[in-house]
């Protein structure tokens, strides 16, 4: 038996979205959201599907009306009925692996980052999507707390993440480094973990989720988040884990090619003032293009520059994720990828070559 994580840019059926409800901690800017996620749903459908998960059909209808008026091609829409707690899908939504050529749906427990927020509902969406027959993939539970925004990969063996987060004991009390590791080997086909000491976000609640500071951008590549402000408290930390990407070396041997990203202007909670966790390093991969977070800084278009660097072959579409940091996540977390062959009247992932 072989197998592997999926890289993010291999081909994809779909990107999964968890719709906010009225009751959610979304609720005092719950329109604010909505257009921010539709504003990404009109995005992804000009590529492929967007499968969304919603409270109830009242959402459902609602939705399909709404994006018929933006000219979406409600083909490219498949709507599940499924409660959430909240929507995240980065770090609720299930993580795919090829297994001998073919994509497999791994359902990991999902705790609300270490029990701060609640998750039960959350926890059981992958179950419920499952049983509501949207996956044509098979779906296996995990007793291991992961989330998605955690962990990143080359697709070859190797996963990118942090310390802080997959070490922390309020995941997964009991486990050491390098139980952690034989467990991303035995159930992901991991060959090779780096593991980055430093990085950390203001304003961040998932305990230094890798996807808000470093991420791969081809087998090769490593985008991250740099400050260049040393009076700004993240500086120094930002500096050490800059330092350790440059000593990270490929399986090869080669050092990774690394592209730099800007730092925002400092973003503030504008109820208590309490800073937000903007970061360009939360883009989303697609088929043919790339969604990138923007947070009308001046800092975007020099964003946009280097990420255009990372994916020459690609569009880049940016999406105003003022909205999204008030809840302290960005574009990436708000998403999860399904590669090919995963839903219903899809084909096998193996016919499919990554770009």
């Amino acid at each position: 038996m072989t197998q592997r994580l999926f890289p993010e840019w291999h081909t994809q059926d779909a990107i999964l979205l968890t719709w906010p409800g009225a009751r959610s901690d979304w609720a005092p800017i719950l329109p604010r959201i909505e257009a921010t996620l539709e504003a990404m749903v009109v995005a992804i459908a000009r590529h492929q599907r967007v499968l969304i998960s919603v409270a109830d059909e009242a959402t459902r209808q609602r939705l399909l009306t709404t994006f018929r008026h933006l000219g979406v091609d409600t083909d490219r829409l498949l709507f599940a009925l499924a409660p959430s707690d909240d929507s995240w899908a980065r770090d609720h939504g299930p993580i795919a692996i090829e297994r001998d050529g073919f994509p497999v749906l791994l359902d990991y427990r999902f705790t609300g980052w270490g029990g701060k927020f609640p998750a039960q509902r959350d926890n059981a969406l992958t179950s419920r999507l499952q049983a509501a027959g949207i996956f044509a993939a098979p779906v296996e539970k995990r007793d291991l707390v992961l989330e998605g925004g955690a962990i990143d990969t080359d697709g070859a063996g190797t996963l990118l993440t942090t310390e802080a987060c997959l070490l922390n004991p309020n995941r997964n009390p009991g486990l050491d480094r390098r139980d952690v590791e034989t467990r991303l080997r035995d159930e992901l086909g991991i060959e090779r973990v780096l593991w980055l000491r430093h990085g950390h976000l203001e304003g961040d609640d998932t305990d230094s989720h890798v996807d808000t500071m470093a991420r791969f951008c081809d087998p090769q590549t490593i985008a991250y988040v740099r400050c260049d402000e040393p009076a700004d408290p993240h500086y120094a930390e930002l500096r050490a884990m800059e330092e350790e990407l440059e000593a990270l070396r490929r399986a090869d041997g080669e050092p990774y090619r690394l592209i730099p990203l800007p730092w925002p202007s400092p973003c503030f909670d504008p109820e208590d003032g309490h800073r937000l966790p903007a970061t360009y390093a939360n883009f989303l991969i697609i088929n043919g293009a790339v969604l990138v977070p923007v947070y009308a800084d001046p800092a975007d278009a020099r964003a946009l520059a280097a990420l255009a660097e990372a994916f020459p072959e690609r569009a880049l579409m940016p999406i105003d994720c003022r909205s999204v940091i008030r809840q302290h996540g960005s574009l990436h977390c708000l998403t999860m990828q399904l590669p090919r062959g995963s839903l219903a009247g899809t084909g096998p992932s193996h016919d499919d070559e990554e770009r």
